[in-house]
């Protein structure tokens, strides 16, 4: 896919930065510290999830393109995806299936600060480790330093600095969370339907190449999760939760890095860009498919949108 020319303005990358920071700063607004003492007094259903999504992960997916011989940019997107934290929708969607939203509410925080180190790390380490692609992460020529860097500039600095804003002004916290949260998810949403426009002769020629690495790697992101918790033996609403953390990835952090660091790789672009797409689908029906066939308790926690 290396011929394929992606239509990409480097100036949005300004944009696009400032957008995930934003959406960042919107979901760190509702996290307090005691979302992450939660995890010191109940750390069993968190610390599970949270080596499912760094760690089982990422290998699994390093594992499959290797073994399959996945092309190497699709290869390559599939484990940033694989690298990132948890997408915010998760804990809606954890809401929705009747899950325990603490859970997942203190696998968001604390996936959402360990990205900041662990996305670069788990990156780069699988990439080089696969063979298939190791070469086009030297011809790259990435700088770990600077995809660290970038990562916690847009992800773990906005969320502290929510986490802030939101324990010093909570009356105001209450009044522009979802505004902003929406406003800026809005702005995203945009932001890659003007990119898929600009391409769509090359997303449609590729379409087959992608839509079912995506499906499956979806699929997988999934069963991870929800195997990790039943062989754990947690309960069904820790299930869930968990489930929905680890299949519902930030693509949207994929596509910064991959518009940074890899403004060519087009199957890169295309599996982040149809990942944010496609999680959202699964995820939702499968919320759905949980609120109706068993009810569960309500949780105690209630997340908007």
């Amino acid at each position: 896919m290396g011929e394929v020319q992606i239509q990409f303005d480097p100036s949005s990358l300004i944009l696009i930065n400032i957008i995930l920071a934003v959406m960042m700063f919107g979901v760190s607004l509702d996290l307090r510290a005691e979302d992450f003492r939660r995890i010191l007094r109940e750390p069993k259903a968190p610390v599970i999830g949270l080596l499912a999504q760094f760690l089982l992960l990422p290998a699994l997916t390093c594992l499959a393109c290797w073994a399959l011989r996945v092309e190497p940019q699709l290869a390559l997107g599939m484990m940033l995806v694989a690298a990132c934290p948890g997408g915010s929708f998760s804990n809606i969607m954890t809401w929705m299936a009747r899950g325990n939203v603490a859970v997942s509410v203190s696998m968001t925080a604390v996936s959402s600060l360990a990205a900041s180190v662990l996305t670069p790390l788990n990156f780069t380490f699988y990439a080089w480790l696969n063979p298939h692609t190791r070469a086009l992460l030297t011809e790259i020529s990435i700088q770990p330093l600077s995809l660290l860097l970038m990562v916690l500039l847009v992800l773990g600095v906005p969320l502290l600095l929510g986490m802030m804003v939101g324990r010093r002004f909570p009356t105001l916290t209450l009044k522009v969370e979802k505004p902003l949260r929406i406003f800026a998810l809005l702005v995203m949403l945009v932001f890659v339907g003007l990119a898929f426009s600009r391409n769509f002769e090359q997303f449609l020629q590729h379409f087959h190449l992608f839509f079912w690495l995506v499906v499956a790697h979806n699929a997988l992101a999934l069963l991870v999760g929800y195997g990790s918790a039943r062989l754990a033996r947690l309960p069904v609403a820790d299930r869930r939760a968990i489930t929905l953390e680890v299949g519902i990835q930030n693509s949207a952090l994929g596509l910064v890095i991959i518009f940074t660091f890899f403004p060519q790789a087009s199957g890169m672009l295309l599996i982040a860009a149809f990942w944010g797409c496609w999680h959202l689908v699964s995820g939702l029906s499968l919320a759905w498919l949980w609120s109706r066939r068993t009810a569960l308790p309500a949780p105690a926690q209630e997340v908007t949108p």
